[in-house]
């Protein structure tokens, strides 16, 4: 990597920017990104986390990568769960925001890289519920470019998705660096030539920052 060829940073979300609250990763059903959540709606609608998961399995997956449009996705889960739309949004808004909260710091930090000139973007795989809690306008507006999987019709970690984020960039994959808590994602990054920075915490990732600047 030579000097002055990193042009941009392109951060995940979930564990990224936004932090589960307790870090738990239910060891079944790994497809759900946030089990707390998940558990909460289930308790406030008076069900099992299995039958909630049942209800919600097929179009939840489909909605991540933009296969249903929202209005179908919650027919569909409203249906299954015996409730309404409303009561449903708000149950999820609560449920997101008492289960994860904003990394100021980390946003502080990717502000700063763009006042020093780099620019910097969004990679985040999310679903309808959970991109209206956790993607607040205040903090996407000042990313240079934004790719939501829900948004897009794709999702991590299928290249073109990576490939994209790239494009509305227009920059090479040695040009970026792209920020991630899950492996998975950091490798497919990686086989396209982006460089990549596994995400722990703020402090590590500070440290790590560093050899590309």
């Amino acid at each position: 990597m030579k000097k002055g060829e990193i042009k941009a940073f392109v951060f995940d979300m979930n564990g990224v920017l936004v932090i589960n609250r307790k870090h738990i990763l239910r060891k079944t059903r790994k497809q759900f990104a946030s089990p707390g959540v998940h558990r909460y709606v289930a308790s406030k609608l008076k069900i099992s986390l299995d039958q909630y998961f049942d209800a919600i399995e097929t179009a939840y997956a489909k909605s991540i990568e933009g296969k249903i449009p929202e209005k179908q996705l919650y027919k569909i889960i409203t249906k299954n769960l015996k409730t309404s739309r409303k009561n449903l949004i708000r149950l999820y808004k609560i449920g997101f925001r008492r289960k994860y909260y904003q990394n100021k710091r980390l946003y502080r930090l990717a502000f700063k890289l763009k006042k020093e000139g780099y620019k910097i973007s969004i990679l985040s795989d999310q679903w309808p519920a959970s991109k209206e809690a956790l993607a607040l306008p205040k903090y996407l507006k000042k990313f240079d470019k934004v790719v939501i999987s829900c948004d897009v019709g794709l999702r991590k970690p299928n290249p073109r998705i990576y490939k994209l984020a790239l494009r509305q960039l227009k920059l090479k994959p040695k040009q970026a660096v792209f920020i991630d808590n899950q492996e998975w994602n950091t490798k497919a990054a990686k086989k396209l030539g982006m460089n990549t920075i596994l995400f722990k915490d703020n402090k590590t990732f500070t440290q790590q920052l560093k050899k590309f600047k």
